[in-house]
């Protein structure tokens, strides 16, 4: 078994040596055509511009889709310098260089990997999954006894912030920041997936479906390591489903399709604030121009955050959205599993966590403001401030560095829940209907507590379950997703899920501490409450 495990880390290590040395190979060309049709559908004005990239780039050979960005971008930015000098704005490029890079690109490409899509397909994802699976597998015999098995997990480099954990976290970030920050450096990457995309929708992969397939399948291959995980707990079983389901189903497939049938590209289970660009101009004048659907949409999205998630946490507490259904969640039980037990326990992290999430949530409500007033009243500011900037600046330091970056990045240094626990907008709206008005909370039997501190330990939270539990108190907090780990880890059963009635859902049991305790009248005083 141990055999079958090294051959598929070998294979899984060889995947991923193709798929990051894709950056560096191929060949790429742009031509006057693809050139031209770019210039005419952008709208571009810049003569120095067209001039510069007409004279130095069109039909020259590059090695590496580095040297044909660099090139773009150093035209584009000599030609923005010229004309803001000569005050000629409307001829200025206003989008972002690496944008217009990647756009140029694209259809540029000629070399190996443009010209056999299938095969280093089938090199990296192929062969990645492939191997991951062999690796994963035989744990169905290696964990062959009932009960969730932990042993080493603070001795293994890759699960303790060691050498391993530490290289896995650089990949991670550097991919996330190529991904937001510089899409014209992974072209090859989303040639692989272009025969995918255009099956879908019709059109050819950008970074984003990019992103959104390789999510799936990482969710999905290790999904399967849930499953052999936890195969003898059955809610941990259901919940890992249903969070492929709604990512697979909602996230990706149906979006895509709509696009292929001229649609809005939406994810109906996004809720706002989550989905922090609902209310920007752009996409309700689009949802209002797409006729019965876009309304339809619009209608559903206020429904879901106004309506159906406040009334499903008073049931079920925030657990049916972070838990069951959101693809950030999604995420971060299966590819972040390995690393859940590094969710800092302290208080001063949760003193953090408090004032991170809740001021994320009150800056995108704020935002919102801004950009609804913008709307309705034709006016770019409100109160001397400008409302695209408001939005570029949540976009970018939220949506980009905090949810991506930060979020999935960090997850062999800080724990899975980096994201929900610190950054969430969505997560705080809920944990503010579960702390106060829920029927959900997570009861406790102190008297079989044996203070082993599994729960604890694997707790993505940094909530210290063994606290509660010592003291047979309900685990009511703001931040708990309900994901059910510290019930499955305990060896005595002391934990429960439990959707039960508010009357008495929070009650706190003083410990006694020192000589001068009364424990006669404590105990009638709790008896009479």
């Amino acid at each position: 078994m141990k055999g079958i495990k090294t051959t598929g880390l070998i294979l899984f290590l060889t995947a991923l040596s193709i798929f990051t040395s894709l950056l560096f190979i191929g060949k790429f060309q742009l031509t006057e055509d693809t050139f031209n049709s770019f210039i005419k559908n952008k709208g571009i004005k810049s003569e120095v511009f067209i001039q510069d990239i007409s004279k130095n780039v069109l039909g020259k050979e590059y090695d590496s889709q580095f040297d044909l960005s660099t090139d773009i971008i150093n035209h584009l930015a000599f030609a923005n310098k010229t004309h803001q000098e000569n005050q000629e704005w409307d001829k200025v490029i206003w989008d972002k260089p690496h944008n217009i890079s990647y756009e140029l690109i694209k259809p540029s490409g000629i070399g190996i990997v443009y010209e056999n899509k299938g095969l280093f397909w089938w090199l990296t994802f192929g062969l990645g999954i492939i191997g991951a699976l062999l690796f994963i597998l035989p744990n169905v015999i290696l964990l062959g006894s009932p009960g969730i098995k932990n042993d080493g997990i603070y001795h293994s480099a890759a699960t303790n912030r060691g050498w391993i954990g530490v290289l896995a976290f650089i990949y991670l970030v550097s991919f996330y920041v190529l991904l937001y920050f510089k899409p014209d450096y992974v072209v090859n990457w989303t040639y692989i997936v272009d025969p995918i995309s255009l099956g879908l929708s019709g059109n050819q992969a950008s970074q984003w479906f990019l992103y959104g397939f390789l999510y799936c399948t990482v969710m999905t291959v290790m999904a399967v390591r849930m499953y052999i995980k936890y195969r003898h707990n059955k809610y941990q079983l259901v919940r890992t489903t249903s969070v492929l389901f709604f990512q697979i189903g909602f996230a990706f497939l149906i979006p895509e399709i709509m696009v292929r049938f001229n649609q809005p590209y939406y994810d109906f289970k996004n809720a706002f604030p989550l989905d922090y660009d609902f209310f920007f101009d752009w996409n309700l004048n689009s949802l209002l121009a797409s006729g019965n659907i876009g309304i339809f949409i619009l209608v559903w999205g206020l429904a879901l955050t106004l309506i159906i998630v406040p009334v499903l946490v008073y049931f079920y507490g925030k657990r049916w959205y972070c838990s069951w259904v959101c693809g950030c969640g999604g995420l971060a039980e299966t590819l972040g599993d390995p690393y859940r037990q590094l969710s800092s326990k302290k208080m001063v992290a949760w003193k953090i966590e408090r004032w991170l999430v809740h001021g994320v949530l009150v800056f995108a409500l704020l935002m919102t403001v801004f950009s609804l007033y913008s709307y309705f009243s034709g006016a770019d500011s409100l109160l001397g401030i400008k409302t695209k900037e408001v939005e570029y600046y949540y976009g970018f330091l939220i949506g980009a560095i905090f949810a991506g970056v930060i979020g999935t990045g960090f997850y062999p240094v800080l724990g899975n829940r980096t994201w929900c626990r610190f950054g969430c907008p969505l997560a705080a709206y809920m944990g503010l209907v579960q702390r106060f008005k829920s029927r959900f909370r997570i009861t406790t039997n102190g008297g079989q507590c044996i203070s082993c501190g599994n729960c604890s330990t694997y707790c993505e939270q940094g909530i210290d379950v063994r606290a509660y539990a010592q003291k047979g108190e309900n685990i009511i907090r703001a931040s708990c997703v309900g994901c059910g780990i510290c019930a499955a880890v305990c060896p005595r059963g002391v934990l429960k899920l439990e959707n039960g009635p508010e009357k008495g859902r929070i009650k706190s049991i003083d410990i006694p501490l020192g000589n001068d305790i009364d424990l006669m009248k404590m105990m009638n005083e709790r008896n009479a409450s």
